[in-house]
């Protein structure tokens, strides 16, 4: 069967934004998606492809968040394969062995323009690193994301799209239960 992975941007962080893990498997399965199970109480909801594209799916959950809690969620949809081909993909294989170290960001649509993203100097926040490539933004830094400078400085880089970052390990376990 195949799968859709939903992946709010900005719910239960710091307080802020409360929604929690009961609520969200209720509103995805208000919506008639089925097979719905959440990973946290991040924003991660994994269910079976209701047959809409996916930008179709994160505009009906971004609506309904809107109107059943009044809260403005911006909402990324990849299906299974398309999380599959991101971690493929993976740029920093070396970074795997730490994976709360590495973080990809999901893009709404692959940006129209990346220079201020490209102007950013690499040599500048070594040993961090980042790679673009398509709708993710790979970000890996062996230090922590919380020393990273250029976590910072790629986090005020204005893209023009929806994004929302996820650790490599919520990352391979979202995967993971949309196989399961």
């Amino acid at each position: 069967m195949s799968r859709q992975i939903a992946l709010l941007r900005g719910i239960n962080v710091g307080g802020h934004n409360s929604f929690p893990k009961a609520r969200q498997l209720a509103l995805a399965e208000s919506l008639g998606l089925e097979d719905v199970s959440v990973l946290l109480q991040t924003g991660n909801i994994v269910f079976a492809d209701p047959g809409e594209p996916p930008a179709e799916t994160a505009r009906a959950l971004r609506d309904r968040i809107a109107a059943d809690l009044g809260l403005s969620v911006p909402v990324v949809v990849r299906t299974r394969d398309e999380l599959a081909a991101a971690i493929a993909a993976n740029p920093f294989p070396q970074a795997v062995a730490e994976p709360k170290s590495l973080h990809v960001t999901f893009l709404s649509a692959v940006p129209a323009d990346t220079a201020r993203l490209d102007a950013l100097d690499p040599a500048a926040f070594a040993p961090d690193q980042y790679r673009l490539i398509g709708r993710e933004l790979y970000l890996w830094c062996p230090d922590g994301i919380g020393r990273s400078r250029l976590a910072g400085a790629v986090g005020r880089v204005r893209l023009g799209v929806t994004a929302t970052a996820r650790n490599w390990t919520t990352v391979t376990r979202l995967l993971a239960l949309a196989d399961a």
